[in-house]
This record gives C-alpha cells, sequence and structure tokens, in this order.
C-alpha cells in the first residue's frame, strides 16, 4: 500500500521545527479572562470526555473561571480537532485526544482540514495506555490463543468495532487479521459505547475497549478481557497479560492522551496550562482516576510531548503498513 511516506516523513521530521515549545513569546492580557472550553475526542459520557470534566473541575477551581467541556463526535476525531485548529489562539479552546487525531490521521489521510503540527501548539502528554480486545463473558475463548484458535474455525469470519477507521484499535485488530490468518471484520463506531452495544446485543463477534470500561463491563459480568496491547500490564486489571506476553509481536505500542491549544499560543498562557496541567495530573486523586481508567499518569512537558511524538510517527507508519489499513 502506499502511505504516503513523504508526508509522515515530512512531519516527523522538518515540520516538527514549527511547533513552538511552548508557544511564541508574546504578552497578553491575564488568562483565562473567560470561560474556557475544552473539546474532548469522542462522545458524551466516553472515557476522554469522563477525564477532560474531571480535569475541568480542577481548572476551574484553580482559575475561577467556568471550564466548559463540548465533545465533538465523528470523523475519527477529526471534527473536534479542526475545531481546535481553528479557535483563537488565545488559550480559551484546547483540544483533549489520543493519537488518532494526530498522528494515525496525518499517516492514513491525504488530505486532512488541518495540519496536525503547524496549527498547534501541544500542552502536555496526560498519560498514557492501551486498548484491550474483550468479547462477551459466555464467548467460548479466555485468552487470545484459544481466541485465535476459535477464529480459524470460522469460514464466515468474524466482526469486531472500534472507534473509528484508522484507530489504534483498527490498527490492532488489522494487525491481528493479518498475523494470525483469520478473517476477522471490521465495523467503526462513533462511540466505544455503541460498539459495545452491539456486542452484548451479538451483533458482533469481539470488540476492542478502554481498560476503564473493560473493567467495568467485566465487574457486570457482561464482558471478559482476552489482552491488551501495549508494553505492560495496567494496574487496574493486573491479570490481564499484553498481547507479546500471549506470543504476539507488534502490539506493543502504548496509545496516550494529551493536550493541545491552537498555533501561536502567547507563551505566558501556554506556561499557564502546561503549569496546571502538570501539577493536576500529579494529584492523587486525579492519579487514581487515570489509573482506574486503565492509564499510567506522565503529565510531561511539552518538549517531551513533541519528542514522544517524534518517536510514534515511523512506529505508528510501520504498523499502519503491517496491518494494510488505508483511508476510506
Amino acid at each position: 500500500m502506499q502511505l504516503g511516506r513523504r508526508q509522515w516523513m515530512a512531519a516527523a521530521g522538518a515540520g516538527l521545527a514549527g511547533w513552538a515549545v511552548p508557544g511564541l513569546a508574546q504578552q497578553g492580557a491575564a488568562f483565562p479572562s473567560r470561560p474556557v472550553r475544552m473539546v474532548p475526542f469522542g462522545t458524551a459520557g466516553g472515557p476522554i470526555d469522563t477525564l477532560a470534566r474531571v480535569y475541568g473541575e480542577k481548572l476551574a477551581a484553580r482559575w475561577g473561571q467556568p471550564v466548559v467541556v463540548e465533545p465533538r463526535p465523528g470523523a475519527s476525531g477529526i471534527l473536534a480537532a479542526d475545531l481546535v485548529a481553528k479557535a483563537a489562539p488565545d488559550g480559551h479552546t484546547v483540544l483533549f485526544t489520543l493519537p488518532l487525531t494526530h498522528v494515525n490521521a496525518a499517516i492514513l489521510q491525504p488530505r486532512l482540514p488541518y495540519d496536525p503540527v503547524k496549527d498547534f501548539t501541544p500542552l502536555s502528554m496526560l498519560a498514557t495506555g492501551g486498548p484491550m480486545l474483550v468479547a462477551r463473558a459466555n464467548a467460548p475463548y479466555g485468552n487470545m490463543r484459544e481466541f485465535v484458535e476459535y477464529a480459524r474455525k470460522q469460514p464466515r469470519g468474524m466482526t469486531y468495532g472500534t472507534w473509528g477507521t484508522g484507530s489504534t484499535a483498527h490498527l490492532f485488530g488489522e494487525l491481528l487479521r493479518r498475523q494470525t490468518g483469520t478473517n476477522l471484520i471490521h465495523a467503526a463506531y462513533k462511540a466505544e459505547s455503541s460498539a459495545h452495544n452491539d456486542l452484548f446485543g451479538e451483533v458482533l463477534d469481539f470488540a476492542w475497549a478502554n481498560p476503564a470500561s473493560a473493567r467495568n463491563h467485566t465487574q457486570a459480568g457482561k464482558m471478559k478481557v482476552l489482552g491488551i496491547t501495549g508494553t505492560s500490564r495496567v494496574s487496574s486489571m493486573p491479570n490481564v497479560p499484553t498481547f507479546k506476553e500471549q506470543g504476539l509481536q507488534g502490539f506493543d505500542i502504548d496509545s496516550w492522551i494529551g493536550v493541545y491549544a491552537p498555533a501561536r499560543l502567547p507563551e505566558p498562557v501556554a506556561q499557564a496550562w502546561v503549569g496546571a496541567l502538570r501539577e493536576i495530573t500529579q494529584m492523587p486523586d486525579i492519579q487514581a482516576r487515570l489509573t482506574a481508567f486503565g492509564f499510567e499518569p506522565l503529565g510531561n512537558t511539552p518538549a517531551q510531548f513533541v519528542e514522544r511524538y517524534r518517536a510514534d510517527y515511523p512506529r505508528m507508519a510501520e504498523l499502519i503498513k503491517a496491518a494494510g489499513v488505508t483511508a476510506d
């Protein structure tokens, strides 16, 4: 397949020089001077929306201004990212997102309505984690080995749901299909919860989930978890082994939650955001919430965020190539 190699190489290399870290050295009015808008990837009630509201409460108490959380679902996060990219660069609008909007989409989509490097100021990567492969509680398999053996015996294939074409879950699903020689058929949803509803309704055979929803459904007796992607197990579900532990290669790429502001953000405003996000991430109750959601708290600096982006770009491009995924 054609990955647009020159496109992602340019973004991963020279294009990153366009990212001001943390922003342009401009002076402005006191920040924040009015309500702050946070735009999370995904739908209302989803994991990123929920975490954005938790951070919003802390920010509102810290800054003495309302923080309004406005999820913008659709188009695998592209609508949310585009909204923030075109917002005024004054710090009053930021994006809570996953790699899909800035890494995966940039590699897969020949034309995005925004430039993932030039149109944003990276503020902080709050946490890292990875999606889990899940099945109904009564599924006739309990781990990845048993799942693969079962899938190979299904001549009509098995359907699975994710939260969007090009999402990390989709890429892992396609990599699993290719690596195991099974017939796994992808169905993209606007929300993880919609995929899970169809899983429970036996419309889908299996699905992907973030650790928080996986744990909740597992505790309710509706779901079982077969394995987790990424480099390590998560403390919220320590008994769930990684794909690598179960003999599957290429799944040890961590996802992350990051916060971006529009480009050309004044430096004092960027520093206000960076300081607040990092301090909030270090709070024990926030760390507990992140851990409960299956993420490992991080709260890094803008410079560290950019370095992580540099590292993720070529690895994600290789995963996309290995999975054989192309843009719709």
